[in-house]
């Protein structure tokens, strides 16, 4: 899905790129940086995964605020990470909002191998820790409270309206190329780098049967946002 902009209005246009877990957002960072160079703005600080829900909800208004009141430093062209994108609604420069998703059981189980692949815990953020310490299983990691809806708990507060582009991780050479075309220009479309790939992403981690059923309904809510946007 996305919304069409005048080339010369999307020139004066700041881009907010919300990286989900495990959605090639490592991948597009790399083209995001040979489009924008040092006006990329990373933002992996806030770690909403590993913060508590109210924190991280909090948080992300409070740091709104903030923005909205002094905005991004000027020469900011696009901004990209692992945020509640709540955070950027209220700035004063206009924005465009693009995301990706990947069908939600997939991108739980992809998700859970790339944790369990960390062999020493020192040092990582509190769930990630607890998850290696405790070493949960695949059905704790896809059927507990802590990653349940994830789409959901990182769109909180924000409309689904003004998301200017999503793209489907399943469609890629589909929908990369016409990303690609609308914002970043004609000479980017040479394809996406394959970073952090745990498998081939034609393959299933989980075949059809009670386990995905199970996650599937867990998870009913990032399950029809996937499938609203499939349709797009």
């Amino acid at each position: 899905m996305a919304k069409h902009y005048p080339k010369r209005e999307l020139y004066f246009m700041i881009m907010i790129s919300l990286h989900l877990p495990k959605t090639a957002g490592t991948s597009l960072r790399q083209v995001l940086d040979r489009r924008f160079g040092p006006n990329l703005l990373a933002d992996y600080g806030d770690l909403p995964i590993n913060t508590p829900r109210p924190k991280r909800e909090l948080t992300a208004l409070a740091k709104g605020a903030r923005l909205g009141w002094i905005g991004l430093p000027g020469a900011i062209q696009c901004v990209h990470g692992h945020f509640l994108p709540l955070k950027y609604l209220a700035l004063g420069q206009p924005t465009v909002f693009v995301t990706w998703l990947r069908e939600p059981v997939e991108r739980l189980i992809s998700h859970y191998h790339f944790w369990m692949r960390v062999q020493n815990p020192d040092g990582l953020p509190a769930l990630h820790r607890r998850v290696i310490m405790e070493q949960w299983d695949l059905e704790r990691f896809c059927l507990g409270p802590e990653l349940r809806n994830l789409y959901h708990q990182f769109l909180f507060g924000f409309p689904r309206r003004r998301l200017d582009f999503v793209g489907i991780v399943e469609r890629n050479a589909h929908d990369f190329p016409i990303f690609c075309r609308r914002y970043l220009g004609e000479d980017m479309v040479d394809g996406l780098p394959q970073l952090n790939m745990g498998k081939n992403p034609e393959e299933r981690y989980l075949k059809d049967g009670t386990l995905r059923r199970r996650i599937e309904a867990w998870h009913a809510k990032d399950m029809a946002l996937y499938q609203y946007y499939l349709t797009k």
